[in-house]
């Protein structure tokens, strides 16, 4: 609980973004599925916004989810150095909470890249990768040190069409677009690492010069 006169950023926050958008507090809990007396408490302090919250949130003001976590406290710079280290946080931090997720292994992920590979090669998800790429880009705000590298793979995918390049590409800009792959995207940071390890994992496949997030 915060204590009197402290500063809330994020409650500043989203009471400045609702009064510029005319939102009163009623259709703000209608549009997020958050109840009222819960963003009240949110905005004054008295209660800590979840992952989950700040998801819903960040959707209906469509502001990178980024910015909303920085505001809450949380910190949102995962260690991206090493590969093996990243996984390796990952599988420690879910074993030590009770989230909900299924195991995390590299295996695992390349069975939903050969998933999305398949995806990526039909009309949907062809038209989700245009459709939504750049909006789901936008939310990741700056918190990602790979995003010039994802957009650079988007160009590939646009360019290089009926490629196997495209076939994997297409499916790494999936699992990035897709919030609900092996960790789902509230879960932050490490819903962004899984997405930096599956973009990572595609372009070794691919031979491309190794993203900086990874050395």
């Amino acid at each position: 609980m915060n204590e009197p006169n402290r500063p809330n950023p994020l409650g500043d926050l989203i009471k400045n973004k609702l009064q510029q958008r005319s939102l009163s507090l009623r259709k703000f809990s209608e549009l997020t599925a958050v109840d009222t007396a819960t963003i009240s408490r949110i905005i004054n302090g008295k209660r800590k916004a979840t992952p989950e919250h700040l998801q819903q949130f960040a959707e209906c003001l469509q502001l990178p989810v980024s910015e909303l976590f920085l505001a809450a406290g949380y910190s949102i710079e995962p260690r991206l150095t090493d590969l093996q280290s990243s996984i390796a946080d990952i599988q420690s931090l879910l074993a030590h909470s009770n989230l909900s997720t299924q195991p995390y292994s590299i295996a695992n992920m390349e069975q939903e890249l050969s998933k999305y590979e398949l995806f990526s090669q039909t009309d949907e998800g062809q038209a989700m990768i245009l459709k939504k790429f750049d909006k789901k880009l936008s939310k990741a705000g700056s918190a990602g040190p790979y995003i010039q590298f994802l957009k650079d793979m988007y160009a590939k995918y646009r360019l290089n069409k009926g490629t196997w390049e495209r076939v994997l590409i297409g499916s790494a800009l999936i699992y990035f677009i897709i919030p609900t792959d092996l960790i789902p995207d509230y879960i932050f940071p490490l819903g962004y690492i899984d997405d930096a390890i599956a973009v990572n994992h595609v372009a070794q496949k691919l031979h491309l010069k190794n993203p900086s997030f990874f050395n």
